[in-house]
């Protein structure tokens, strides 16, 4: 492999900053325009193509081109509506050169209902008044016929009309100013992507310097992913960062990872991968998808740190992913967290560098009954384990707060705040939704947690959690039990409260999806889990609902949608006159 030029520092605090990504892209074009940006594995998984930094900004600049001859200009949000391909990579960055804003849509797969795909998308561009989309010529008369009454004479542009030849110098003129809008990332949700964040040039450059700054990034580093690109871990740490900062990235297709896990770590070894960014349930299939036949001669040893991200974090994730993996060369400090958000462009904290991921046992009954997460003693059987997240990041702050927005003591569980300068703009054409983001400068996160010694652990979501006769029960926990019983898919399970009327507070429900439905087995699976949950939680389970495959609704990123699964649900219980 060709490595990247060994004088290139990457952008961090302690350097002059560019003043956009046009800057750092002529920067790079500049110094180590042979340097090797991508290793792109086709989704198929049989071959790869190796990219360098010019060929990559000529393949976006002929993009750019294309997106000017259909009277694209700066500022102009464009759509793509692409697979994970060198398609969807190079028209990113096409929209970049030309001062345009790029947003990337989730494209349809066989998972997704059609309907409700396009119907997400017929609603992006009706509220944010998208002016081209980038797709595939056999999309064409689909979009044409859902966007009709919206889009009048939106432009769609084919992955078939792209030019050739492109030159990256023709479009040094379009450069943006540092408050510019760079792109769009857009929250996931049940029926598509909600709002969209609106980043500048700035705040993105801010981020990727203290991140690089906070995760020790080094010119020989490789970064290796299979992450979506339509999700900010994705988005920033397996594709902006790196390119950004001449950085190798090693980048597969998500959809071929999850039918062959065993691919991510075959090119960590091959490529001698350094930093790879992973969701939590990735350690868990890692751990026990992937057969020992699979893993012959592997070594691991290259790698710095696995950070985990974007979900909450498990500790018996991190100890089942430890002990499959330790004899092929990982070290117990590559496991390392980060939490992170769309709003603060990605990464809040970052924990595992400078020492041993850490770990916090708690009492359970003052976290449930008083918001409080007290150490436990070292026998107490019931204590919960809290993942610590880290600290923040260069010029992050992160505070803790209660109700009235005031600052909570070390070990009292409140809302998560945090200030810093890599935050958002604003949610696009959302200016009412914008203003309510922000108090006294800080942005509410909606997360619950708490602060020890300086590091923040995350508790859950302040929607989510659920309130039993006081005892304040937060559902992935109640998920994850449920998960590791026998019969029950894992991941496929969602908790929620379910108001009672009768006694005035709300109840807990749990859906699960069971690979075999017959009768002696759900009975099976319904006790225990209704056993384990009132051993862990103290308070009993009226509804365990046990179902097929295809049931659970998932989010555009993935995960199982908990308010659009308790909707569904109630729905259903009341049909059949069971509420």
């Amino acid at each position: 492999m060709t490595a990247p030029s060994t004088t290139h520092v990457p952008i961090r605090i302690d350097h002059p900053l560019p003043e956009t990504l046009n800057a750092q892209i002529r920067y790079l074009l500049d110094t180590q325009p042979e340097a090797t940006a991508l290793y792109f594995v086709t989704p198929d998984g049989k071959g790869e193509q190796t990219i360098s930094t010019r060929a990559f900004f000529e393949h976006a600049a002929e993009v750019a081109r294309a997106l000017r001859q259909n009277g694209i200009q700066a500022g102009d949000l464009v759509v793509l509506v692409l697979e994970h391909s060198l398609d969807v990579l190079y028209s990113f960055w096409g929209a970049i050169l030309l001062g345009a804003v790029p947003s990337i849509f989730p494209f349809l797969t066989e998972k997704l209902d059609p309907d409700r795909y396009f119907e997400s998308l017929h609603a992006l561009v009706e509220r944010s008044g998208v002016r081209l989309i980038i797709t595939y010529p056999a999309l064409y008369d689909r979009l044409n016929t859902v966007l009709a009454d919206v889009a009048g004479m939106l432009p769609i542009l084919g992955t078939d009309r792209l030019t050739t030849g492109g030159n990256p110098t023709e479009f040094w003129d379009y450069a943006p100013t540092a408050e510019s809008t760079a792109f769009l990332q857009h929250s996931s949700g049940s029926t598509g992507l909600q709002k969209g964040v609106m980043l500048s040039h700035r705040a993105v450059l801010n981020q990727l310097a203290g991140y690089s700054t906070a995760i020790r990034l080094q010119a020989n580093d490789v970064i290796c992913s299979w992450l979506p690109l339509y999700h900010d871990m994705g988005l920033i740490a397996g594709f902006i960062m790196p390119l950004m900062q001449g950085i190798p990235l090693v980048l597969m297709s998500p959809f071929h990872w999850v039918r062959a896990p065993h691919i991510l770590l075959h090119a960590i070894q091959k490529y001698r991968g350094t930093l790879c960014w992973l969701p939590n349930f990735a350690y868990n299939l890692l751990a026990t998808r992937v057969r020992d036949v699979q893993l012959e001669n592997l070594d691991l040893s290259s790698m710095r740190a696995f950070i985990n991200c974007s979900e909450p974090v498990r500790a018996d994730s991190h100890q089942i992913f430890q002990e499959k993996y330790t004899p092929y060369g990982l070290t117990s400090n590559a496991l390392t967290v980060s939490y992170a958000m769309a709003e603060n462009t990605f990464a809040v904290t970052q924990s595992g560098m400078d020492g041993p991921q850490k770990y916090d046992r708690i009492r359970r009954l003052p976290f449930q009954e008083q918001n409080r997460a007290m150490p436990a003693a070292g026998d107490d059987e019931w204590a919960l384990v809290v993942v610590s997240c880290g600290k923040p990041i260069p010029n992050c702050e992160v505070r803790v707060v209660d109700g009235d927005k005031k600052p909570l003591p070390e070990r009292q569980i409140g809302e998560i705040a945090l200030r810093s300068n890599s935050m958002l703009t604003g949610y696009y054409h959302q200016a009412e939704i914008s203003a309510q983001a922000l108090y006294e400068g800080w942005y509410l996160t909606g997360d619950l947690g708490y602060m020890v010694e300086g590091e923040l652990y995350v508790t859950g979501r302040k929607k989510d959690l659920i309130i039993v006769g006081g005892k304040n029960i937060y559902p992935q926990d109640i998920e994850a039990i449920v998960s590791q019983i026998d019969g029950v898919k894992d991941g496929r399970t969602v908790a929620f409260g379910v108001f009672n009327e009768k006694l005035g507070t709300e109840d807990i429900a749990v859906i699960a999806e069971i690979t075999q439905d017959d009768e002696e087995t759900q009975g099976r699976i319904q006790r225990e889990a209704r056993q384990r949950i009132v051993q862990a939680t103290d308070v009993n389970a009226r509804f365990v609902h046990l179902v097929g495959p295809k049931w659970l609704i998932k989010t555009s990123s993935g995960k199982i949608a908990r308010n659009a699964n308790r909707e569904k649900f109630l729905q259903e219980m009341a049909a059949e006159g069971l509420l």
